[in-house]
Order: C-alpha cells, then structure tokens, then sequence
C-alpha cells in the first residue's frame, strides 16, 4: 500500500481505554485516553480530526484531531445516550450522532456544530427504534440509518424489551432537511434479525450485516444488500460458515477496489468476504475474537482482535502484522480507515 494510511479504533491497554491511531505496519501514531469503553467513531477525513464514541448505551464522546490539540469532550443531552456510531457531513459543519430517546422509545440523529466545539444544535428522528450505525450514501447527500429494531433504556441496561415486536428497518434520510426520504424493511418473518452495521461499494449499494434475536438453532442470513427503489437482497452464507457466523456480524468493511465485502463475526472467528457484485461467497479467514475491520488495499482489509492480533486478511491471505498477545492491546469492535 505505501501511501501512508492510517486506522483508528478503540482498545483495552494495561487496564486503560484509549482509542489508537495505527499506521499500516500497525504501529501506534496516535493514542487518546477514553474514560471508559469506546466502540466506534465519525472520520473527517479531509480536516485530519475525528469523534470516538462509548459503547451503548454510553453517554460520552470525545472529538480529537490528527495533529494534536486539546480533545473536546461531547456529552449526551439530557434524555438521550449514544449508540456508539456517528458522522460528519461532506463539507465537515456538522457532525450526526446515532442516539436513543428511551423516555420515548425511539431512535434519533444528534445534530452537532463542529465549527462551535461540537455543541447540539437539534436532532432528527430516524423512524425506527435503536438507531445504530449511519453511512453517507453513493450519493454524497444521503445518510443511511440502520435502525436495529431493538429497544433499550438505560434503568434496564443492556436488556432488549421488544424482542417480540421489533421492527429492524433501513432509513434514508436527506442531509439538508433531515427528511425521511426512503425506508426498507425486512420480511415479517426475518423480524428479529436486528440491522446493525454498514459499508458502502463502490457502486453506491449500501451493504449491512445483522444480528439475529430470535432462536439460537436458528440460521438466517445475516447479509444483505439494498438499493433505493428496489427490495432488500439477503445472502447466505455456505451452512458450515453460516454456523459459525453464530447468527452474529460484528462489523464490515469494503476494500479499496469498492468490489469485495468483508465481514466479522467475533464470535465464531471469522472474517468472511463477498464479492459486491454478486454477493458470493469469496471465502474466509480465522481471526479468533476478531471484529475491527477496515479497507486496506485491492482485496484485502486490515483486522484486528480481542487478543491483541492486527492482520492483513484477504480471500486468499491472511498476513500477521501482530500476532495475538495478551500483552498487547487488546482491540474493541470497531477499526476505521482514516
């Protein structure tokens, strides 16, 4: 690769949180303490600064930048806690954050002014429950939400409360308005299989990866596909992959070509690829406790693990970077390429 890539992702490290910036040989450039578990973040690219989220239901954010400086810490507003996943819009004004309205039961997109020190200045609805992770469109002026379907309140933790009732759905919301514009929903029969984590192709196809609530002997398919205007694709994976999938994906990312998905699932060690496409199957690589994932370079992503592992990992590769050690740190869900 060469061309000085760098990656962000949250870590446990001698009993400390941080969230660490990574060069491609997966050296430490860049490592922020966090006051308590971090999962994911909002990259602005462009301005070199980015915001790290707590674990859901967490209440504190952090935004930081590239080059140094003093991090400013967001808190969530009153009646409000963060699920863990944010964005900024193109030209960098404003920063969106995935929330939940527990008094009311029903997810919400923080709007925060990142030329004001991140102050809140509104929020928008994203029509569905346990909004989670957001993406920005092929288009570049739309958000994609993926509301889980899963309702929470902070007074039960991390309990789910509609199992029976939920409602996962995808939201396309306009980033000038703040206007629903388009929603897709799965087959009343795939109703607990909750939607929680995207990438976008390189045709614009917004990809997204489940996790399933319902009977554990169960096997759905935990990867789909849309396309404003057209129905949800799902993709099964081979049965002996899909099993160890556990009904569990974890994260996903697209590689630099835009042509080959890869997906996570921590809990059988496996990350999966798919060719965008198509949505074959490509094959798989072991990474045990393996969710951070990342584009790296033309079919590959970079990896990293529970167990302190980071590794280049392709349909047909798979190159340690650092070899897992439960003296090094040791990876949370979520790694982004910055």
């Amino acid at each position: 690769m060469g061309d000085g890539a760098l990656f962000l992702g949250a870590r446990l490290n001698g009993g400390r949180y941080e969230a660490a910036v990574i060069d491609e040989k997966a050296r430490d450039v860049l490592v922020l303490p966090l006051e308590a578990r971090g999962h994911s973040f909002a990259i602005d690219a462009p301005r070199r600064r980015a915001v790290a989220f707590a674990r859901s239901p967490g209440r504190f954010a952090v935004a930081f930048g590239m080059a140094g400086g003093e991090p400013v810490a967001i808190a969530a507003a009153d009646n409000r806690h963060f699920f863990g996943h944010g964005i900024f819009t193109p030209d960098g004004r404003l920063m969106l954050a995935t929330e939940n309205d527990y008094e009311a039961g029903r997810g919400v997109a923080g709007i925060y002014d990142a030329t004001d020190r991140f102050r809140r200045i509104g929020e928008f609805a994203t029509d569905g429950i346990g909004p989670h992770e957001v993406v920005l469109a092929g288009d570049g002026k739309t958000l994609c939400v993926a509301n889980g379907g899963i309702l929470t309140h902070p007074d039960y933790g991390r309990s789910k409360l509609n199992l029976a009732t939920m409602r996962p759905s995808l939201t396309y919301v306009d980033i000038a308005s703040g206007g629903v514009i388009d929603k897709a929903e799965l087959a009343p029969e795939l109703r607990q299989l909750s939607i929680r984590h995207m990438a976008v192709d390189g045709a614009g196809r917004v990809w997204f990866g489940c996790q399933y609530q319902g009977e554990a002997g169960e096997r759905p398919p935990l990867v789909g596909r849309h396309r404003r205007g057209r129905e949800v694709e799902l993709f099964p994976a081979p049965s002996e992959t899909q099993r160890r999938m556990r009904n569990y994906v974890g994260s996903l990312a697209v590689d630099a070509s835009g042509d080959v998905l890869a997906t996570s699932s921590p809990h059988g060690g496996l990350v999966v690829f798919w060719d965008t496409a198509t949505g074959r199957h490509l094959g798989q690589r072991e990474l045990a406790d393996g969710c951070g994932i990342a584009p790296f370079d033309r079919g590959s992503v970079l990896a990293t693990s529970g167990r302190g592992a980071v590794v280049k990992a392709g349909p047909d590769i798979i190159l340690p970077l650092r070899p897992p050690d439960t003296d090094k740190p040791s990876w949370d869900n979520h790694l982004r390429r910055l």
